[in-house]
């Protein structure tokens, strides 16, 4: 089993769910739709997302990339 990490490529704020989409080997598009269709539903999901934002770490930076 892989550990979650947020992607440097493919995030559209904080990566949590390319990262969680990878992890389960769905395409981010996906993860992101059931996210905001879940929103709609009562409960904490926002408070979820920027929970998993603060705690899951960032991709190593592959050989062949630059850090700006």
């Amino acid at each position: 089993m892989s550990a979650i990490t947020r992607p440097r490529d493919g995030r559209m704020i904080g990566g949590v769910c390319a990262g969680l989409a990878r992890r389960f080997g769905m395409k981010a598009r996906t993860m992101r739709i059931i996210f905001v269709l879940s929103c709609l539903l009562p409960g904490p999901q926002f408070l979820i997302y920027l929970a998993l934002w603060l705690l899951l770490p960032n991709e190593k930076a592959g050989a062949g990339a630059t850090a700006w």
